[in-house]
């Protein structure tokens, strides 16, 4: 016989005789019998005599649904067909009483007057000031860069600012809009009202600002040119606007504060306002010092004149012609 002949014989024994016990295997399986010693037949004990029904379960019965204690009442109501069966279904409800009447409790409300167009005042400054930071950035970096004299480029940072008058002047329009609103506040806050009505008194105290500032700018362009000293009166009106400028928004978040904190937060804001101003006036008064000398020979004193003279006292003067003519 030939030897792959060989070779199928012997495998597809292999393949009948695993048929065949896979055919006889559950045959085997049912004929066996269950000699089980674990399995033990329960009698029902029910059937027993003597023994209670309520006894077959061990399980505790299940409570009574205590989420609503009123029991259910059988209501009848006639169907209104002009309603609809929703509403009717939930006005009816044995449950929920949406057909009683609301609870009304009456409370006390504080009213609140006198500050909203403050409030909103403030919102207008302070959106002016972010227009004008994104729309004039550089403009604003180089302000605090000369300001901070970070950089000794001075001079090419100040011809760049000197030839863009537009944010220029809307920075020197928030420095008297900021500065009047600042003083109002602070006259009230004293007492010392010419004018009662607060708005009012704002507007007089913008248009101080705006008259001092433009007399001081007319006045040192008149002087440069009487004495022959155009650039360093230049360069002193230069430093007096960097410094208004700063100054505008410094005041502005202490005005706000000042609006709308009381007690010991008001006193620490009021003196950190004042400490703020009077280091920026002594910064300007240092650097239009350091401006002018290397342009004028000066005596430091006879500057220190200057400054009382044309600096304090015409704010000192203002407030009182404002006290003599309003009272």
């Amino acid at each position: 016989m030939p030897l792959f002949l060989q070779h199928n014989l012997f495998y597809l024994r292999r393949l009948l005789f695993l048929s065949f016990f896979v055919l006889l295997l559950p045959a085997l399986i049912s004929a066996q019998t269950h000699a089980d010693s674990t399995f033990v037949p329960v009698a029902d004990s029910s059937k027993a005599p003597g023994t209670a029904i309520a006894a077959r379960d061990s399980l505790p019965l299940p409570a009574e649904d205590s989420v609503c204690k009123k029991p259910w009442e059988h209501t009848h109501w006639a169907l209104d067909p002009a309603v609809p069966l929703s509403i009717q279904l939930i006005r009816h409800h044995p449950y929920f009483g949406f057909g009683s009447n609301p609870v009304v409790i009456h409370t006390e409300l504080k009213p609140f007057h006198g500050k909203e167009m403050l409030f909103y005042i403030f919102i207008a400054l302070l959106l002016t000031l972010a227009f004008m930071k994104q729309a004039f950035p550089k403009y604003f970096n180089d302000l605090f860069r000369l300001f901070f004299r970070t950089t000794l480029k001075q001079r090419q940072i100040r011809e760049q600012l000197i030839q863009t008058p537009l944010p220029s002047l809307f920075l020197n329009t928030f420095f008297v809009v900021s500065g009047g609103l600042y003083i109002d506040i602070l006259l009230h806050h004293f007492g010392i009202l010419p004018v009662e009505n607060f708005w009012l008194l704002f507007l007089y105290c913008s248009l101080g600002l705006s008259v001092i500032y433009a007399v001081k700018f007319v006045g040192l362009k008149i002087s440069g040119w009487l004495f022959n000293m155009k650039e360093a009166a230049d360069s002193y009106i230069f430093v007096v606007f960097v410094i208004n400028k700063v100054l505008g928004i410094f005041l502005l978040p202490f005005s706000i504060l000042l609006s709308f904190i009381q007690g010991d937060a008001y006193t620490v804001s009021l003196v950190l306002s004042w400490c703020g101003v009077g280091v920026l006036l002594i910064y300007r008064f240092i650097l239009t010092y350091a401006s002018v000398r290397n342009q004028v020979r000066l005596n430091p004193f006879h500057f220190f004149l200057y400054f009382c003279a044309f600096e304090i006292a015409p704010l000192l003067l203002i407030y009182k012609a404002l006290l003599f003519f309003f009272r």
